[in-house]
């Protein structure tokens, strides 16, 4: 695979680890496989993993996966980063109260997605230490792969000769120091390219690359290579509320290690502890904070500065008992509220525009209502009150804290303590589990290869449909496994060794 110094722009991360950029060499491997960062910095809670259940279920069905190679695949992975968390007292409190208030039966610790309450796996062993999707690679062959660390994917290059579907040859990229480069795929006819930049980096790429709806290729002066006019659509995320919970002390800081998997179409989380010091309330929320996601829960013509800077005035201004205890999260499942994504000008580095649509449809408005009653309940029953010292509150002041607490750009209503539809509508965050913008059947087909094209595939969350389970974390991860294998044995057969 030569690369020879190009000329152009750049694009999302492709591989990130400790290893020194090879700018000039010449191997090769049958894949390039390009990697957003978030592939690598997965998050700190992991809620799923091996599912018995979900693999007899429609999400199974659906994308067509084969349900025994699932089955090997989310062990594969847990043996290897995940582990059983020790329960903060946080916790272990939500978790009696999820049960005093009906979430039952108690699961204990469990991979299984499965009605009730359980405790998730997490990536942080016992000694505190993160692991992460990297770690993988030592599974990996390393006479076979080739880790390029700091290079950043600007398109794909295409043979588009006349008469022919596009055929992927190759990325180009830019390396740590600016330097432009192009990296071809060799001339057997099994090499192929690989995108896993997520739901909204692989739907920028391939429209950056020149395969997407027409009008928006134009727009932007983008050669066309391929029409499809599903490429950025039925963009997903699955909405998060909270509700604040007052402590009179401090308490240990935690994220979601227990969960409440109700049959509302909803899940109750819980983290706590963000303001252990006078001065992190100003710098950051932990889960909750607006720098790290809390934008995209604004449509793009509101994100003025003026909005920006009214968040920074009532951030600083924010009282430090306000995160002094916790929140009560509860997250939609399967949300049907669906949006788009639109390039804002072709620089990969610059984000593209993103439209969510969160409670475009009434069903997720409900369920969202359903979900702040019962955290509600949780936070109100005996033995979460038990915890936390404070008198039983009441609805009303719940929420009045809750969005006073409240840290996204959204403009509050003066009903939002009375209207729970409001309350929802003014408060919703993203968990960051956004999928969608290359679904199964209109941008790549069931073995994930893109419609209309050779040698090109995508193997990331930007094909599904929904989220799987209280974080699609662990079904990624095993989806990485699982079409590595597929793709070996077809390849390969016995000979693949897996």
């Amino acid at each position: 695979m030569p690369m020879s110094p190009s000329s152009e722009t750049s694009t999302s991360p492709w591989l990130t680890l400790p290893q020194p950029l090879l700018p000039n060499l010449s191997f090769p491997p049958m894949v390039l496989l390009m990697l957003g960062l978030g592939f690598w910095v997965v998050a700190l809670a992991l809620m799923l993993a091996f599912i018995p259940e979900l693999t007899q279920s429609i999400f199974i069905r659906r994308v067509g996966w084969d349900a025994r190679l699932v089955n090997e695949s989310y062990p594969w992975v847990e043996k290897q980063i995940v582990h059983q968390p020790k329960l903060a007292p946080w916790q272990d409190a939500f978790k009696d109260s999820l049960l005093d208030v009906g979430v039952s039966p108690y699961n204990g610790f469990t991979y299984d997605h499965i009605y009730g309450t359980k405790v998730g796996g997490t990536i942080f062993d016992r000694f505190g230490r993160r692991h992460t999707a990297a770690e993988l690679l030592a599974s990996a062959n390393p006479k076979m792969l080739t880790v390029l660390v700091y290079a950043t994917v600007q398109k794909v290059l295409f043979d588009k000769s006349a008469g022919k579907r596009p055929k992927a040859m190759g990325v180009m990229f830019k390396d740590e120091n600016g330097n432009q480069h192009q990296a071809f795929l060799t001339n057997n006819r099994r090499s192929e390219v690989i995108l896993s930049c997520g739901a909204i980096g692989t739907p920028q790429l391939l429209m950056l690359s020149g395969i997407g709806p027409k009008a928006e290729l134009q727009r932007l002066n983008i050669s066309m290579v391929l029409h499809n006019e599903f490429v950025g659509k039925g963009m997903a995320d699955n909405p998060m509320n909270s509700v604040f919970v007052p402590m009179t002390r401090s308490v240990e800081q935690s994220l979601i290690q227990t969960v409440g998997i109700t049959k509302m179409g909803v899940y109750i989380e819980a983290s706590s502890g963000f303001g252990q010091s006078q001065d992190s309330i100003h710098c950051h929320h932990g889960l909750l904070s607006a720098e790290i996601g809390q934008l995209s829960t604004v449509p793009p013509k509101q994100r003025t500065r003026q909005a920006i800077e009214e968040f920074i005035k009532r951030k600083r201004d924010l009282p430090r008992e306000a995160f002094k205890g916790g929140f009560i999260l509860e997250k939609i499942a399967m949300p049907l509220s669906t949006g788009h994504l639109n390039l804002i000008n072709t620089n990969i580095d610059n984000n593209p525009s993103v439209t969510f649509n969160y409670f475009g449809h009434p069903r997720d408005l409900r369920r969202c209502v359903n979900g702040i009653r019962m955290a509600a309940k949780v936070i109100q029953s005996d033995r979460f009150t038990n915890f936390t010292k404070c008198d039983k509150p009441t609805v009303e002041r719940l929420l009045n804290m809750s969005v006073k607490a409240n840290i996204n750009f959204i403009p509050k209503h003066t009903n939002d303590t009375k209207s729970l539809e409001q309350f929802c509508k003014d408060t919703v965050i993203t968990i960051w589990h956004y999928h969608g913008g290359c679904h199964v059947g209109k941008v790549v087909d069931p073995n994930h290869k893109v419609l209309g094209t050779r040698r090109l595939r995508i193997v990331d969350g930007s094909t599904f449909s929904e989220s799987p389970g209280t974080n699609p974390q662990g079904t990624v991860l095993m989806m990485g496994r699982y079409m590595g294998v597929k793709i070996l044995r077809r390849r390969l057969g016995k000979a693949a060794g897996v």
